[in-house]
């Protein structure tokens, strides 16, 4: 009877090292993966660091390259402006001129009711 719960007992221990042997390479499968896994995610992400610095340069040339041309365009832009004042100012000269003057004008038509315009 010692005899056979020996062979049970070694059975039963060979058992129990298949499993653990079955188990351990699925774990190695796994970590297999996952170590490729990381590997990708790695690449990935420095793939977009450098994608990213390259937009950020290009994004910093562009705005010097913005800030530039505003300056260069900032006198155009007060000259415009200086233009305005001065059309501004001649307008209202005229309107002064003009309501000084301003008479009501007749305007005959065929009609027998004569039209009156003031102009402003």
């Amino acid at each position: 009877m010692l005899e056979w719960s020996a062979a049970v007992a070694a059975v039963a221990f060979t058992i129990l090292v298949v499993f653990l042997i079955m188990t351990l390479r699925k774990v190695m499968v796994t970590l297999a993966e996952t170590k490729k896994t990381l590997t990708d995610a790695r690449s990935a992400v420095n793939g977009l660091t450098e994608e990213a610095e390259e937009l950020i340069h290009t994004a910093n040339q562009i705005s010097v390259d913005v800030k530039g041309k505003v300056k260069a365009v900032d006198p155009l832009i007060e000259s415009v402006h200086d233009v305005g004042e001065v059309i501004q100012n001649v307008t209202s000269s005229v309107k002064r001129a003009t309501a000084q003057n301003a008479k009501p004008k007749t305007i005959h038509m065929q009609e027998s009711k004569p039209v009156q315009i003031k102009l402003k």
